[in-house]
């Protein structure tokens, strides 16, 4: 059983936040959800704005499932130093400053491009920016977790998310403005500009202890028993097959140690809990458009209003969470990401309605907000002490590439079906979580 945290004085909780390492969160933050939109739902509305067919658009969506495969890196960006910038910055503030680097790069690259007839080049170096930023991720994420006492690891996460959801303003609203009074060059160019803010953050803040990877190995009974096994061989072979052990098949049985036949399920249930919300996202901003909602509009109801209720959303499940458990919110939170989809076929129906537009943004977002609250906390019960970093990196990226890979599809069904018929399809791919929802809540017992 973990041990219980000392009760502490509203006075002493809040001055949490006033520490470095919960402050420097909110400017990685930033860092971290900038680039998020300008590859995915702001890079849409630019190539339909400029003419680009459907269908293209929606394969760009495949350019998000690198952050859903970003595990297959991570053990590269946590152990191997990079030339003269590990040195000098560290093993978490040089891959940080590598990826924004990246970032940087590819924003600058997009902006000096028009769309139309150079779609190739559009998605090279889209690529390239959601390769930086799920690099970032990682990066980020250890940094995070090293910076602080478990203590402070909530405070860190709650700045961390306010951050990420202001990056997230900045590449929807903010470029839809600028691309509204300006350009899209001009507006991808100004995004190339904030990602200054992270490289800010990396160069003012030292880099954190770690121990090294002997002391981190060793702790690992598998290991242990590897390097017994295998004494009197060449000490490369015994380094790489303790750290392949211990990085990759210890997680893995683990979990299913726990969960026995369950794990299977589980995972699956992983996989299709957002699929419906994630397979309909591709379409979202060409339905605006096509619908003739101005790029100003669709700024101010989607991308400003739209985050202040999945905000609203996410602080509404996680208070759910705490009154009634996981079980039946995460019911609550199927059902909701299911049933919004159905107003987006309502919205493609009724035209260009501006009150049907606010009404479904903001059961959308509210229902998505809930949705992840709750899922949030059903990973984290999931997930065991011993191998939190590794486990968490496996199930955030199951949860996201089927209904990425998915989302690819979007632009076809809408050429070939049109839009309702599409947002319907996807509200059905909402069932499944629906049911495996009630079988978890039924059996509890997996939270525990």
């Amino acid at each position: 059983m973990p041990s219980l945290s000392p009760r502490r004085s509203w006075r002493d909780a809040l001055a949490v936040y006033l520490r470095a390492p919960v402050i420097t969160m909110l400017f990685l933050g930033f860092s971290a959800g900038l680039p998020f939109l300008l590859v995915f739902s702001t890079l849409s509305a630019w190539l339909r704005s400029d003419g680009v067919e459907v269908a293209a658009i929606g394969f760009f969506a495949w350019i998000g499932m690198l952050y859903s495969i970003k595990f297959f890196w991570a053990p590269v960006v946590d152990r191997l130093s990079l030339p003269w910038l590990t040195p000098l910055l560290g093993q978490r503030r040089s891959w940080m400053l590598l990826a924004q680097a990246m970032i940087a790069a590819g924003l600058i690259g997009l902006s000096s491009l028009e769309p139309q007839g150079h779609l190739t080049v559009v998605a090279a170096f889209a690529l390239l920016v959601a390769f930086g930023s799920a690099t970032q991720d990682i990066a980020i994420d250890a940094f995070r977790i090293e910076s602080a006492a478990e203590d402070v690891q909530a405070a860190m996460a709650s700045t961390y998310i306010i951050g990420y959801r202001g990056g997230l303003i900045a590449a929807g609203a903010g470029a839809l403005y600028i691309a509204s009074l300006v350009s899209w060059q001009a507006a991808y160019l100004a995004m190339a500009a904030l990602v200054s803010v992270g490289m800010l953050t990396v160069l003012l803040r030292p880099e954190p202890k770690r121990s090294s990877l002997s002391v981190q190995l060793i702790h690992e009974p598998r290991v242990r028993a590897f390097l017994r096994a295998t004494r009197g061989r060449q000490r490369w072979t015994r380094r790489l097959g303790a750290w392949a052990i211990g990085a990759v098949v210890c997680p893995f049985t683990d979990f299913f140690a726990r969960h026995g036949l369950k794990a299977l399920w589980l995972l699956v249930f992983v996989g299709v809990f957002r699929i419906s919300d994630l397979a309909m996202a591709s379409m979202a901003n060409p339905l605006y458009i096509d619908l003739g909602f101005s790029l100003a509009t669709i700024a101010n109801v989607t991308n400003v209003f739209g985050i202040a209720m999945s905000i609203g959303g996410g602080i509404l499940g996680g208070l759910l969470v705490v009154r009634y458990g996981i079980g039946p919110i995460l019911v609550l939170g199927a059902v909701a990401a299911a049933l919004t989809n159905l107003l987006f076929a309502s919205l493609a129906l009724a035209g260009e309605s501006l009150p049907m537009l606010v009404a479904t943004i903001t059961a959308d977002n509210l229902a998505n907000g809930l949705a992840s609250a709750v899922f949030i906390a059903f990973l984290s019960s999931l997930t065991s002490r011993a191998y939190t970093a590794t486990q968490y990196a496996l199930f955030s990226s199951l949860m996201t590439l089927p209904g990425k890979f998915l989302s690819g599809f979007g632009g076809m069904v809408v050429a070939a079906q049109g839009y309702p018929t599409f947002f319907v399809a996807a509200s059905a791919l909402g069932l499944p979580a629906i049911l495996l929802a009630l079988w978890i809540h039924r059996r509890s017992a997996v939270l525990t």
